[in-house]
């Protein structure tokens, strides 16, 4: 991979160069030169840093160059990849470089710098212009332009809500964590950054076992800043003065390696080794259900609600059933007279519930009368526009005219034939009729005939005579 950013002897010294990747005319035309008034800062063990500026541009194999005052040091991203095994020197050095990288940050404080280890150069040995300790950290956005061309779409050391001492302590916790366990605990991709937000990375109590618990919970607490639900009230600042107190001693020495770990027995490993599986396994499923729901929400919550109507309108369907008017407990005669007072009341759910294939006319005549009533109150709310029934009406004395009576009155009912015992009976029921603004009510004799169905008795048909006179 080319290395876009990097040190190179310009007049003689070693000087750190952008290499911007844009032929004169195109650099020209997107301004890069405004780039060149973007400081750089470098900071020295003793607390004192210096600005550092571009001092020209040069053309290299058809490409732009920006290059600055002269600079030793090695690139810090570098310096991580090159770790290795858990004693190995490269380890203790990588470990060195983010312990200076980490002082010099809290030294150096709020000031507006490059957080990407690739945009920073650590002086490792003590060189005549810039001690060991010393680093350099880039012009922001030079150093991100220059760190895409070199692939790096997705930083994975830092996340992009975080600003200041709290980017550089959750910058500072990944590369520890880098260092301790061998890997990132975000890898690129287009969800890295979802995953920072997220929490979504394996503890490193189960990817780094034995190592001691207090750093295990500095690193920890460092990669939560980014999630809301799940971060202490720890400041940036605080987890940098921790870690680098629990690193570095007084006299400026770190601490070696193989001293932040203990012993990890057997069976402790194969827990661990079994606890990071049950963790994995249950942060997979919990992270595919949570972004299955976000990316699908529209979708899942008009299905919630459609599911929900259809129940809502069964529940409704089985409850109207369910209290529907029956004939359940009524002999043959009481269903036939509660049939004709159901008639005069307009109660035509019951003289449903009544009957079982006869002739529904009387049913038609109530539901009529039952929807003008309901109209005409809906149009005039303030006027009394319900149907009296004919029997209430006589035993108040039944004066003419009466507009508003309907029903039966003067009912007889007397069996015809049948027994309940056999299942089917038979029944006259002789009655007059009256009807609204009627001064003379209809004279009716019907023969009905019922039969009990699922221990219900219910009528199955009426045979209807109109008989002149009272």
């Amino acid at each position: 991979m080319q290395q876009h950013i990097h040190i190179s002897d310009i007049e003689g010294k070693p000087t750190v160069c952008y290499d911007t990747g844009l032929d004169p005319r195109s650099f020209a035309r997107t301004k890069m030169s405004q780039c060149l008034t973007e400081p750089g800062y470098v900071v020295h063990p003793d607390g004192s840093n210096k600005v550092w500026k571009a001092a020209g541009i040069n053309e290299t194999n058809g490409f732009m160059r920006v290059w600055g005052e002269p600079l030793v040091g090695e690139r810090l991203n570098l310096i991580l990849e090159q770790s290795a095994g858990l004693v190995d020197s490269s380890d203790q050095a990588a470990l060195q470089a983010v312990v200076f990288w980490i002082r010099s940050k809290m030294l150096l404080g709020e000031t507006n710098s490059a957080m990407n280890p690739g945009a920073a150069f650590i002086c490792c040995k003590d060189g005549n212009n810039h001690p060991k300790g010393s680093v350099f950290f880039g012009p922001t956005n030079l150093s991100n332009r220059c760190l895409l061309l070199e692939g790096e779409e997705h930083d994975p050391y830092n996340c992009p809500d975080l600003y200041g001492m709290e980017a550089a302590a959750f910058c500072a916790g990944t590369m520890l964590y880098k260092i301790l366990s061998k890997e990132l605990p975000y890898q690129a991709g287009s969800n890295i950054y979802q995953d920072m937000r997220e929490g979504v990375f394996l503890p490193p109590s189960l990817a780094i076992p034995g190592l001691d618990k207090k750093l295990v919970n500095l690193i920890h607490t460092a990669l939560l800043l980014p999630v809301e639900k799940k971060r202490t009230s720890e400041s940036g600042a605080d987890i940098l003065g921790k870690i680098l107190e629990f690193l570095m001693n007084k006299d400026g020495e770190i601490a070696a390696i193989s001293s932040l770990f203990q012993l990890v027995s057997k069976e402790e490993d194969q827990k661990i080794e079994k606890d990071k599986k049950s963790y994995l396994k249950k942060q997979k499923f919990a992270v595919k259900s949570r972004r299955f729901y976000f990316r699908n929400k529209a979708v899942l919550i008009g299905s919630a609600i459609a599911v929900f109507f259809v129940l809502f309108v069964a529940v409704n369907m089985v409850s109207s059933r369910n209290n529907r008017p029956t004939t359940a407990g009524m002999d043959p005669a009481a269903v036939v007279y509660n049939y004709y007072e159901a008639f005069s009341n307009l109660n035509h759910a019951f003289m449903e519930a009544s009957i079982m294939g006869a002739d529904k006319s009387d049913i038609n005549v109530a539901v009529n009368f039952f929807a003008i009533t309901r109209v005409r109150q809906a149009h005039e709310p303030g006027a009394r526009h319900s149907i009296i029934s004919a029997r209430v009406w006589r035993e108040l004395g039944g004066e003419l005219p009466a507009p508003d009576v309907f029903g039966v009155t003067d009912l007889t009912v007397n069996q015809l034939g049948g027994s309940e015992y056999d299942g089917i009976v038979v029944y006259r029921a002789e009655y007059l009729l009256w009807f609204p603004h009627e001064p003379i009510p209809s004279s009716r004799s019907d023969e009905l005939i019922l039969r009990r169905h699922r221990g219900n008795w219910r009528i199955i048909e009426i045979n209807r005579t109109m008989r002149s006179g009272f």
